[in-house]
């Protein structure tokens, strides 16, 4: 295991189908996937230290996501430690509970939390998911069934859903566009 100064954060890449994905782990748990193209600063990171190098809890994120990409894994068993808000945390934790090869709106999950008027509020609390594919948010969908809004892209965002919906049902998804 690598070792650093307390409170630093290990990151670790790896390949994937869609892009090269920078993990983030604390000791206690995954704290980022990153899409490559995206800067570090995205993800609230409270000041701590970035150190290269794989621990126990990188090593097991990219196992696990390795098995997803190969169509062998539809949940992820992994400690999470990710930084948020209240509100932010009870979103993503609906965003958990969307089964594998699935979709729900962002009004379906703003109704789960209590208030669906909130929507929006949804969204933005989506859009600072900073576990992408573990916590999926790419599993929410717009009201009409487009595709809208996500770290990676429409592009990635859809692949992970035929990917998904793929690997669930035995067939390609024909309902799902993305948002032009």
């Amino acid at each position: 295991m690598a070792t650093a100064p307390p409170g630093a954060l290990h990151m670790t890449t790896v390949p994937s189908p869609v892009d090269e994905l920078r993990l983030f782990a604390s000791g206690r748990g995954l704290r980022a996937i990153l899409w490559q193209r995206h800067e570090a600063r995205r993800v609230p990171f409270d000041g701590a230290m970035i150190v290269d190098g794989e621990t126990d809890i990188l090593r097991e994120a990219a196992r696990q996501l390795g098995e997803y990409f190969a169509g062998r894994r539809e949940e992820f068993d992994l400690p999470l430690d990710p930084v948020g808000t209240p509100f932010q945390h009870e979103a993503w934790a609906v965003l958990r509970t969307i089964p594998f090869g699935a979709t729900m709106t962002y009004g379906e999950q703003a109704k789960l939390l209590g208030d669906p008027g909130k929507a929006r509020a949804v969204g933005a609390a989506n859009g600072r998911n900073p576990l992408s594919i573990v916590v999926p948010c790419h599993r929410v969908i717009g009201s009409t069934g487009k595709l809208t809004g996500f770290a990676g892209g429409l592009d990635v965002k859809a692949w992970l859903l035929t990917h998904e919906h793929t690997r669930a049902t035995g067939h390609h998804p024909t309902e799902h566009r993305a948002a032009t």
